[in-house]
């Protein structure tokens, strides 16, 4: 078995430009996170420059900042409100095509046309976010195919975080701060070295044609503490031991009302979240009547519409919506999926305007000294 020095190499911070080209040549689309009215975006790169470089974010409850550190770091910026997902669940997805004609209509679907897209600067928690998603998109009896044309052609660059932002708890979660498979490449940044290690075949391909040098031991044991202390500084956790039952168990908890006289039903929550993937569809015709496009879009459990169901609404309030958010989210997702459906990145509490924080909420609604009814909100 090849020892770590033997499967990660080095490529000096001042050598990145390099790994962006090879993308390039081979076809890709380079995306990276760039710095767009105060947030963090994912946006089409081509230089090392066009990354926040020198940016560092400041992430609490409801709370986003970017602050300049004056260093030449090239990945501080830990996560925006974007995840990997909206480059293979898009937001709007044309489906169809439909024709009138004299002696009825026609369909033609609308895939999506074969793009290669190469991602730099994803995350752990959004590493495990797309397992999740390619779960429910990429199963055997109802695979998608227009989720799976986009994930076909993307290559992940991922980036192992050596900090901490308050609204973090992925360690309780086990999905980071270290990212462990799901990726062509990962990078961990230690001062001025990029320690590079590949993922997949298509990833060692590209860092063939790159001119790194092997990794010394001492660098990645001190990658490796750099990640461990990351780990250690989170502030946030979340406790999965009782899960799924005892939120069931936990349907008529005073601890609902308290959160639905907070929630503004924005759908933040679910719109930041790298695993939400809740939809609606469409029909676009045109003025002339004789064409129209069936579409799919991004939609949420928080709106009214979402809960309508042959003539009646069967979550009428916002604590019916956020029970049966929650409920999904870390409860029942166990029951469909075989895994929680959060992943502990934090984005929800971050992007919700009041800041609740599903870190606070569920030990509440756990609470020893509450009996629950035994009832269940189920997806």
């Amino acid at each position: 078995m090849a020892t770590a020095s033997e499967t990660c190499c080095i490529l000096p911070a001042g050598d990145l430009q390099r790994l962006l080209d090879t993308l390039s040549a081979k076809g890709y689309r380079v995306v990276g996170p760039t710095v767009r009215e105060g947030s963090v975006v994912w946006e089409t790169i081509r230089l090392v420059s066009d990354l926040p470089v020198g940016w560092r974010d400041r992430q609490e409850p409801g709370r986003y900042r970017l602050e300049q550190s004056g260093s030449n770091e090239i990945f501080g910026v830990v996560h925006g409100p974007q995840s990997l997902k909206p480059f293979v669940f898009a937001p709007r997805e044309p489906l169809l095509q439909i024709e009138r004609s004299n002696d009825g209509f026609t369909t033609s679907p609308t895939l999506p046309q074969s793009e290669k897209v190469a991602v730099i600067g994803a995350r752990a928690c959004d590493l495990a976010g797309l397992a999740i998603q390619d779960r429910i998109f990429l199963n055997d009896t109802y695979r998608d195919p227009y989720y799976a044309a986009r994930r076909e052609g993307l290559f992940v660059v991922a980036v192992n975080c050596t900090r901490s932002l308050q609204t973090c708890f992925c360690a309780s979660m086990e999905t980071g701060p270290r990212a462990h498979n799901g990726f062509d490449l990962v990078v961990t940044e230690v001062d001025d070295q990029l320690l590079v290690e590949a993922g997949s075949e298509a990833g060692r391909d590209v860092l063939s044609g790159l001119p790194p040098s092997s990794a010394s031991e001492d660098l990645i044991g001190e990658a490796a503490r750099r990640i461990e202390v990351c780990a250690a500084n989170q502030v946030r956790r979340l406790d999965r031991s009782r899960l799924p039952q005892a939120l069931y168990d936990a349907h008529e908890h005073p601890r609902w009302d308290d959160a639905a006289g907070r929630c503004l039903a924005c759908m933040n929550c679910t719109m930041v979240c790298p695993t939400c993937f809740c939809h609606t569809v469409e029909e676009t015709p045109d003025l002339s009547q004789q064409h129209s496009a069936h579409a799919r879009l991004w939609d949420s459990c928080f709106t009214q519409q979402h809960g309508y169901i042959h003539g009646k609404n069967i979550r009428p309030t916002i604590k019916d919506r956020y029970r049966m958010w929650l409920t999904h989210k870390l409860a029942s997702w166990i029951d469909q999926f075989g895994t929680s459906g959060c992943v502990g990145c934090g984005r929800c509490i971050t992007w919700c305007p009041v800041g609740i924080d599903l870190t606070e909420e569920l030990p509440a609604l756990l609470d020893h000294g509450f009996r629950g009814v035994g009832k269940s909100d189920r997806s």
